[in-house]
């Protein structure tokens, strides 16, 4: 099964990239998804099931951990096949 994780980390800072974005990102960058699309607004990324799921509990705990007081996320299953 595929899925595809889209996320935001608040609190928003226009200026400059707060920790808890900076480190949402580092996760998403460095775990074993592909079609990874980081922004200021939402970013984006799909995988395999595990890849996806070990990303996102990861992303929460250390967004978290970095200051996050709000992580919106939803996630979609996008095919059933492995790629």
């Amino acid at each position: 099964m595929r899925l595809r994780v889209e996320f935001t980390t608040e609190p928003f800072d226009l200026d400059e990239a707060p920790a808890h974005a900076v480190v949402a990102r580092e996760v998403i960058e460095a775990a074993d998804l592909d079609a990874v699309d980081v922004g200021p607004f939402g970013n984006t990324a799909e995988g395999s099931a595990e890849a996806v799921l070990i990303a996102v509990d990861a992303l929460l705990r250390r967004s978290l951990g970095a200051g996050a007081t709000r992580i919106s996320l939803q996630v979609n299953v996008i095919g059933e096949g492995e790629r």
